[in-house]
């Protein structure tokens, strides 16, 4: 059970109640009912089967992309399963049904009448009972039964990470899509099998992982791909099968207004970081061995945003380590607090053996705070020469890298300094916006002319 909850913990991220409501009334909102408009401006239906805006970058995704769409004039709506997004009032949001068990595991266990009048729900408590992570197959059910009941007139759809059998469905009745892939999941699942201490936990894993193989099986269709980074693009192509060719690189912004250096009011030398997930991708346990050597000639303290499973793999580390008294914890905390805590850093550090992009390390980076990351994935894309790399899963090199950082005042305002300018001037929403609705069109393009 400690795995399968670990890994129903961790899928939040990469993917953030029984509702008994039937797939064929699972809309809550309406969608914007404006018509098709001759000046060239889009109604855009943004799918995103897990929205959480606390936990993971699909949610920031979702926010900001649709707040640069409506910016640039389109329409938007988004059409989410729970847990949902924290939207701008100009952007529509339909609400989607679900059982989300990964976000209430107490309800495992739990067989609800209410299941024998909702084969799909049935279909998901049981797939979750017994290892699986039931979330992107049922949205895309849900999804196509949404647009069967209300016949929504969308321009394009634009899919963020599900890659469900739902998009063939739609794009066979002659709807245009797009689908955004922030990196394959099978990056995920190698490194959760990597880590697994023995048979029965690889078993497991690789039950959790099956929803792959649809997510393969579908972007091997789609010739309208956007990925965050070239490295993820490469992993699509080598990981999914997909064609380069489809692929278009849309680097996502940073919202530079809302992360911002302020001035920094603290006593002790602090490092800071993202944990959006307690798995073995995000490289936790590798920040915190760091931590602990640099806690030997350093009386440091470690800030993190987010937490650690509760007698998970971290949490019995930072024990191990007798590290717990300099360790600092916030969950599910607004922008405007983590700016604040930015504020407090004199580092950041990214310690992922992979990211398709990197949006804490692009955020810290906005704040002015010194970055170090790994090479893992995206992450010298968004750094670049502005912070300092490390190879994954090196805790010696985060430990000798921090501790030089804390040490040299100089050097951690040229690196805040440069940061800031770099994300300023490349990672702008308003560009991934144009970018993006330019694979719109070029999608509607080839649908009308029969691709």
């Amino acid at each position: 059970m400690g795995t399968l909850r670990r890994l129903l913990r961790g899928s939040i991220s990469t993917s953030a109640a029984s509702t008994g409501e039937s797939t064929a009334t699972a809309a809550t909102a309406e969608p914007s009912a404006e018509a098709k408009r001759p000046d060239g401006q889009l109604d855009v239906c943004l799918l995103s089967y897990r929205s959480n805006p606390y936990s993971g970058g699909q949610g920031v995704y979702v926010k900001y992309l649709s707040r640069a769409l409506t910016d640039l004039g389109h329409s938007v709506d988004v059409v989410s399963g729970k847990p949902y997004p924290d939207l701008d009032d100009d952007v529509g949001l339909v609400k989607l049904p679900g059982e989300n068990v990964v976000d209430e595991l107490d309800r495992l266990g739990q067989f609800e009448p209410s299941y024998l009048r909702d084969p799909l729900a049935l279909y998901e408590w049981l797939s979750a009972l017994t290892g699986g992570f039931p979330d992107p197959y049922a949205f895309g059910r849900r999804v196509v039964d949404y647009f069967e009941n209300h016949d929504p007139d969308y321009d394009v759809i634009h899919d963020n990470q599900s890659l469900c059998h739902g998009l063939r469905t739609l794009r066979e009745r002659g709807h245009p899509v797009v689908a955004t892939v922030h990196h394959p999941i099978t990056v995920d699942r190698d490194a959760a099998l990597a880590a697994a201490d023995d048979w029965t936990e690889r078993l497991l894993t690789r039950r959790w992982y099956r929803f792959l193989r649809m997510q393969r099986e579908v972007i091997q269709g789609l010739p309208h791909v956007l990925t965050v980074s070239e490295s993820a693009k490469h992993r699509t192509v080598t990981d999914f099968g997909a064609d380069p060719d489809s692929i278009r690189v849309v680097h996502n912004g940073i919202d530079t207004d809302l992360f911002r250096p302020i001035d920094r009011d603290h006593d002790r030398p602090r490092v800071m970081t993202t944990v959006s997930a307690d798995v073995p991708l995000k490289g936790a346990r590798h920040l915190l061995e760091g931590f602990a050597t640099v806690r030997e000639s350093i009386d440091a303290e470690l800030v993190v945003v987010g937490e650690f499973d509760e007698g998970g793999d971290c949490d019995r580390l930072v024990s191990e380590l007798g590290i717990g008294d300099a360790i600092e914890t916030h969950s599910e905390i607004s922008y405007e607090r983590m700016v604040e805590l930015y504020g407090t850093a004199d580092v950041a550090v990214v310690p992922s053996i992979y990211e398709g992009f990197g949006l804490p390390a692009g955020e810290a980076l906005a704040c002015g705070v010194p970055v170090v990351a790994t090479t893992g994935g995206g992450l010298p894309e968004v750094v670049g020469d502005a912070g300092v790399l490390v190879e994954p899963g090196d805790a010696d090199a985060i430990a000798d890298a921090v501790r030089d950082l804390l040490t040299d005042d100089q050097r951690r305002r040229e690196l805040g300094q440069r940061g800031r300018d770099r994300i300023v001037e490349e990672f702008d929403w308003e560009r991934a916006a144009r970018e993006t609705v330019r694979e719109y069109r070029a999608a509607i393009e080839s649908r009308s002319g029969g691709v």
